[in-house]
């Protein structure tokens, strides 16, 4: 499943964010009482238009390091893993604040919209820069482009909340460029995220070596974990019926190359290619966060000892999105980038 290079290649942190209105509420009359119908407005299913116009403005919002534009736009469930640091809504404001950007042109491109189940969509588009932005040391970087971009927005009541964010650069992985790019601005420290997410897990582990999880996140986090593992491996033995058994029905994938798999189809022909060349695999560091008592987000370090297309195998930071089928846990939606 994992395709993974040796080089390295990280997308600038920008948060695409979407919100829809929502519908108003129904009201009855009779001829002596009046009924009100006091159920609480919920959202209507999200298009990909709507989504995309407000991913524009969070886009624009983020270049100028617009921290308040998101206050709203995201679910107090919101998680971003980047560089191997997840960072929850606290901590994404904040560097959101310090970001300091020129941007001569954006353009949004190629959008695909997921189902994960009616509360929760997955966006997925191609985002082209031109422009710079303040790296890690402070200095002017290049915005990374093009990216493929995906953001998790889940139901809240009469609005859309963004619960994810994710970009990878767009390469041939057949061809890989040699200079790596820069880090996302700002990023905090281990310690000072560990104090803000109180649903990390200290080392949620799972290997194909006796390296048992220790549920140390949310209830089930290990049970993710687990599962996630289990991927890992049919991936390794181009398994396409294990594959088929651990996910949804209806699946997408990123690869770290910016490659979008819409369909379960497509995503199987991928993870079961002949590509790689992997012994063993590892899922480490899981930290897992409910959407719902039936959605659930993992976030993990995972690695493999091999090759795939000729390259040793290095890290990934891995996210990817579960769904409760009956008693057990389909994988249903993940983004996969390079470690740094």
């Amino acid at each position: 499943m994992k395709k993974i290079p040796l080089f390295i290649l990280v997308a600038a942190a920008s948060t695409l964010f979407a919100a829809c209105g929502a519908p108003p509420a129904n009201t009855g009359a009779g001829n002596a009482n009046t009924n009100t119908n006091t159920t609480k407005p919920v959202a209507a299913a999200p298009t990909v238009a709507a989504l995309m116009a407000r991913e524009r403005q969070a886009n624009e919002a983020y270049a100028k390091g617009d921290s308040r534009f998101f206050e709203g736009m995201l679910s107090d469930k919101f998680v971003i893993l980047g560089g191997g640091q997840r960072m929850d809504k606290t901590a994404t404001v904040k560097m959101i604040a310090g970001v300091k950007c020129d941007i001569k042109s954006m353009d949004l491109t190629e959008p695909a919209l997921s189902m994960i189940d009616a509360d929760t969509y997955a966006l997925i588009y191609k985002a082209t820069w031109d422009g710079t932005c303040n790296g890690p040391d402070g200095k002017s970087m290049k915005v990374p482009s093009p990216v493929r971009s995906a953001s998790l927005w889940i139901r809240s009541g009469d609005t859309w909340q963004a619960a994810f964010h994710g970009e990878n650069l767009i390469i041939d992985p057949k061809n890989p460029p040699k200079a790596a790019a820069a880090a996302p601005p700002e990023m905090p420290s281990k310690v000072e995220q560990k104090k803000d997410d109180k649903t990390a897990a200290n080392a949620n582990t799972a290997s194909n070596t006796p390296a048992p999880a220790q549920a140390t996140g949310i209830a089930n986090t290990a049970a993710l974990v687990k599962v996630e593992l289990s991927v890992w491996e049919a991936w390794k033995a181009h398994d396409a019926q294990k594959l088929n058994e651990l996910t949804a029905k209806d699946i997408s994938f990123v690869n770290i190359f910016g490659s979008y798999f819409a369909t379960k189809a497509d995503t199987m022909k991928d993870w079961t290619g002949t590509g790689c060349n992997v012994k063993s695999v590892s899922v480490k560091n899981g930290t897992g966060t409910m959407l719902s008592p039936t959605v659930g987000i993992l976030t993990f370090e995972g690695s493999a000892d091999g090759t795939c297309y000729g390259q040793k195998v290095g890290t990934v930071w891995g996210t990817s999105v579960y769904v409760k089928d009956g008693d057990a846990w389909k994988w249903a939606f993940g983004m996969n980038s390079p470690a740094m």
